[in-house]
């Protein structure tokens, strides 16, 4: 046991030293947590009316049938459009106050409860990077987010961090590996990722392949090579934690390189660059030492500390004074129990997500936390394409009837067309009306009626003609990599009378 002290404390020590944070990789994860916010918000305020009203697809009664009462949200509140937009604004204050790094911690909590209120409002066009951003929001509000290149800093520099350890921090790091990680033991549980395959059949989808994507079919052998190092890459997701110094940075900026690949070559969102910043907390101050002094010449000075102080100077100072000495102490033991104790749940969440209950007849989620896990929206799932990508493509046509008795499309507001469209994902408005529509067509749910309503009112309101009925269909049509494009089948979805 003598001989075994050491090594233990050894250990403890490199793993607690490999769970900091440096702090100017906190500075820029806040920034970029900042900016993902706003583009979030600018994105989803072209369907703004479609999805978050009761004008549209999933109107508040809707909504109330069939949400869990622990998912509040302010935006279903009223579904007046004006108040949506509303939000929507504050939301974005709250963003550039975040990226600024100006009442941080304030921003970062009414950041979180705005984006949990946004998702809670209309679940069905979420995916797996709307999931991750709300948590890495969640992990955010118990670090010192305002550290480094911020307001916040530049007003009181008393002491700059160089890093910042603890549960908070490990908790931050360990997400991202159980995301990867979750990810991986899903698709290895499937057949064509092991089979290499996997990335074939996924940019055989039309609804998801955009720019490079639409190319990268006829490369069979190249995406059989990338399917490999991406299936190994999250596998061993966990070194992103056990390597360090520039092998961490290398690694890191591996994923990140492949996230960037699906941003020129698929339509998924933001998820791309949601992952990106999610990857930045693990660069290293070794990265960091050396990329700094590249870029202290550049004009504007963007990574040092002009702009903050500038922002110091101009924006108000806000501060609390006379904070009793206990009240310090417990808010410090609960920004270590706190986390901690939501990153135990998340772990146990995860490996009941795989399935370890089923397979060994032991309870691993405790039904008591459920609870705190569904109200803080700190559930996750990571199956994306897991755990296998989806086998059928396909797109949406609703031929309608107008009082004059002509045919109109009127979903895409032209003439109804059933061959496949040249190209399958400029056919949906935006990645969001994908994913609610996929969801519709796998589904058989009340929803439909909703959607079918909506585009009644919708044709009615910008057309002098009425629309009386319309019937909405999924064009199906399954892909075989390996071979010419299948026949097409209509399913019908809904048949509604305006």
């Amino acid at each position: 046991m003598s001989r075994l002290r050491p090594l233990a404390a050894r250990v403890l020590h490199g793993l607690r030293r490999r769970l900091r944070i440096d702090a100017r990789a906190l500075g820029a994860f806040r920034v970029g947590l900042g900016l993902l916010l706003l583009a979030d918000l600018a994105l989803r305020a072209r369907d703004l009316r479609a999805f978050y009203t009761d004008s549209g697809v999933y109107p508040r009664t809707a909504l109330a049938a069939h949400a869990d009462p622990l998912h509040w949200s302010l935006h279903a509140a009223s579904g007046d459009p004006r108040i949506q937009a509303l939000l929507f604004l504050v939301a974005g204050v709250l963003a550039v106050a975040l990226a600024v790094g100006y009442r941080t911690t304030s921003a970062t909590v009414g950041s979180w409860l705005l984006l949990v209120s946004l998702h809670n409002r209309m679940p069905e066009v979420l995916n797996g990077g709307d999931v991750l951003l709300r948590l890495l929001l969640f992990w955010g509000i118990f670090l010192p987010l305002g550290a480094r290149w911020a307001v916040d800093s530049a007003h009181g520099a008393r002491e700059r961090r160089t890093a910042v350890g603890g549960v908070a921090a490990a908790a931050l790091l360990l997400q991202v590996v159980a995301m990867y990680t979750t990810n991986a033991a899903f698709k290895l549980n499937g057949e064509l990722w092991l089979r290499g395959d996997g990335l074939e059949y996924v940019f055989s989808l039309g609804q998801f392949t955009v720019l490079l994507g639409d190319h990268l079919a006829a490369y069979p052998g190249l995406l059989r090579v990338l399917d490999y190092v991406w299936l190994a890459a999250i596998t061993g997701s966990v070194l992103l934690v056990l390597l360090g110094g520039l092998w961490r940075a290398a690694f890191a900026g591996l994923l990140m390189a492949m996230h960037l690949g699906m941003l020129v070559t698929m339509r998924i969102q933001l998820f791309p660059l949601i992952s990106v910043v999610a990857l930045v907390p693990f660069l290293p101050a070794a990265f960091w030492d050396r990329l700094l002094p590249r870029v202290a010449g550049w004009r504007p000075v963007v990574l040092g500390r002009r702009w903050a102080g500038w922002l110091a100077g101009a924006l108000p100072v806000v501060t609390v004074r006379g904070v009793p000495p206990r009240l310090r102490r417990w808010r410090g033991r609960l920004l270590t129990v706190v986390p901690l104790a939501f990153l135990v749940l998340v772990v146990l969440w995860n490996l009941q997500v795989l399935g370890v209950q089923e397979a060994t007849g032991e309870a691993v989620f405790p039904d008591e936390a459920e609870p705190a896990v569904e109200l803080t929206r700190t559930d996750q799932y990571w199956n994306m394409f897991a755990p296998d990508p989806l086998a059928t493509d396909g797109w949406v046509v609703a031929p309608g009837r107008l009082e004059n008795g002509s045919r109109v499309d009127a979903f895409h507001d032209g003439s109804v067309e059933w061959d496949r469209p040249p190209d399958v994902s400029s056919s949906y408005p935006t990645a969001r009306w994908r994913k609610y529509l996929v969801g519709l067509w796998r589904a058989d749910t009340a929803d439909r009626e909703q959607f079918a309503a909506h585009l009644c009112r919708r044709w009615n309101d910008r057309h002098a003609t009425d629309l009386e009925r319309v019937t909405v269909y999924y064009v199906e049509q399954p892909t075989r990599p390996d071979a010419e494009r299948e026949p097409t089948d209509r399913v019908r979805l809904e048949a509604h009378s305006c």
